[in-house]
């Protein structure tokens, strides 16, 4: 298994499959775009298969999720998918996307064995989608959204992030929406993990901000702490249900205590932890030779050093230099 020393147990892994996006979000990366990793600085489709069975077989991993960069842009994916689905302990599988290109993939992933997908959309507004990406691709992740739920990649989570003077005034209208097309919608506060360092604590938009402006519209009941786990999100039945609405509150409700996650960048490093500075060099591993007993052992040793928390709230954080498309989310 893959244990720290407070006792936390990770199953949950995060696999990066690219740092590459077709979107240019604002709270992520600059308009020009980043230096992407070159392609043999990324694990090989091989790798990440072997990783993952690693992982599963060896290490009490139960869930993986495929994440970027933006995922869809992986030219191997569904293969990936397929072949991790075939494995003989077979994990739960979804995918975090911006829905561009998932309407034409959705069905395909769906055979290939994938079980769910999250889906970043920030607006209703294809205006205020625009200047928050810096493209005209809203009608395309709505039609991502649709294809995934009419493929029965459900529940189909859709995850929010509201930014002052953009979206701030829209929680009300993204819930109901949510609501009507049996989406279960996510608002993630403004984490700092944006390459050209421009987050600021000040002014974010809260999770009691969100929570304030929903209660406007809506009766929200605490689902409870019995029900989370060690879920990320903080989740509301709205109107008596069933429905329900999350909050991610990461900087001023941090959940690290009951943290089950690994995660694996797109280049091979084994993160402890989204907001981590420091890596561990799994690619290497592999590529000197190592058997997967050896693999394994490197991990372990990785997720031991697991710090208590990501120190989010602390003020004297310092934020990590890779920002959110070379992590994963």
């Amino acid at each position: 298994m893959l244990l720290d020393t407070y006792g936390r147990v990770a199953t949950d892994l995060r696999v990066s499959l690219t740092d590459r996006c077709n979107l240019r979000c604002t709270y992520c990366m600059p308009e020009e775009g980043l230096q992407w990793l070159a392609k043999p600085e990324l694990l090989t489709d091989d790798e990440i298969v072997r990783l993952v069975r690693i992982a599963v077989s060896e290490l009490g991993v139960e869930e993986v999720r495929f994440t970027g960069g933006e995922p869809l842009l992986r030219p191997g994916l569904v293969g990936i998918v397929e072949r991790c689905a075939s494995l003989p302990q077979r994990p739960q599988l979804s995918l975090t996307t911006n829905g561009i290109g998932l309407e034409r993939t959705a069905v395909a992933l769906r055979d290939a064995g994938l079980d769910r997908v999250n889906v970043s959309l920030d607006t209703l507004r294809p205006d205020v989608f625009q200047q928050l990406t810096r493209r005209k691709r809203h009608a395309d992740v709505m039609r991502g959204l649709a294809a995934a739920q009419e493929a029965g990649l459900t529940p189909v989570k859709v995850n929010s992030v509201l930014m002052p003077g953009l979206n701030d005034e829209e929680a009300p209208d993204l819930l109901a929406w949510a609501v009507a097309h049996e989406y279960e919608l996510r608002f993630i506060e403004q984490m700092p993990l944006d390459a050209q360092h421009g987050w600021q604590r000040d002014g974010m938009i809260t999770a009691g901000d969100i929570l304030e402006s929903l209660r406007t519209r809506f009766t929200l009941t605490p689902e409870g702490e019995d029900e989370r786990g060690s879920a990320p999100a903080e989740r509301w039945i709205v109107d008596g249900g069933p429905h329900r609405v999350g909050v991610i509150a990461s900087v001023t409700r941090p959940f690290c205590r009951a943290c089950d996650r690994t995660r694996l960048t797109a280049d091979g490093q084994v993160r402890t932890c989204l907001f981590a500075t420091e890596e561990s060099d799994l690619r290497a591993a592999l590529r000197q030779g190592e058997d997967d007993a050896e693999v394994a052992a490197r991990w372990r040793t990785a997720m031991w050093g697991k710090k208590a928390g990501a120190g989010i709230d602390d003020p004297s954080f310092v934020q990590p230099d890779r920002p959110m498309s070379a992590i994963g989310g």
